[in-house]
């Protein structure tokens, strides 16, 4: 866990599901590597909420690995047909950055229009590293209850994701949760 030191307020929350999260996710063979299908996954969520970048995001105890990951160099590869660049969005990140790990542990949704109207978010290291200005995310949560990672999007700009946007990243969680379980019985 991570303070600010000027604010006092908590950074990166207590995950006392870590160890859990970790075990599952280790169970069905995921946060280790990219996954195609969740590069796709992550591609069609960029277009659905026309958001610049997407991540299918796993975290256990250390960090976060978007095993699916959209972001506009994804596009430019696609048309060259080859492998996307490395881009400033890189597969891990670890838990000080970014808002889903507060997503995970809240076991909800998290819509910032603004991040920097959010005191508690406006110091995360992504704002000042990556640009991150806006942010909607959702946890994803399997049959056992574990809630596994997140599904979100993000923007450089701030926007108005609203009630459309809350309700689109909810639903995209529940789709992945159902393609995880479809996934595990395959396995």
């Amino acid at each position: 866990m991570s303070y600010d030191p000027t604010t006092h307020l908590l950074l990166t929350p207590r995950d006392d599901e870590a160890p859990a999260r970790a075990e599952r996710l280790r169970e069905l063979g995921l946060g280790d590597s990219p996954l195609p299908e969740l590069d796709a996954f992550a591609r069609r969520l960029a277009r659905r909420t026309a958001a610049p970048y997407a991540m299918v995001n796993f975290i256990d105890r250390q960090r976060q690995y978007f095993a699916g990951l959209y972001t506009p160099a994804s596009d430019r590869a696609e048309e060259a047909d080859e492998a996307p660049p490395d881009s400033q969005v890189g597969r891990t990140m670890t838990r000080d950055q970014g808002y889903c790990p507060h997503v995970i542990v809240r076991r909800k949704a998290l819509v910032l229009e603004d991040v920097r109207d959010y005191p508690r978010f406006a110091g995360n290291p992504v704002v000042d590293e990556i640009g991150v200005r806006s942010y909607l995310g959702a946890p994803v949560i399997d049959r056992t209850g574990t809630a596994l990672g997140t599904v979100c999007v993000v923007d450089r700009e701030p926007r108005p994701w609203g009630r459309p946007g809350l309700e689109t990243i909810k639903a995209v969680a529940a789709e992945l949760a159902e393609r995880l379980q479809v996934r595990e019985g395959t396995r």
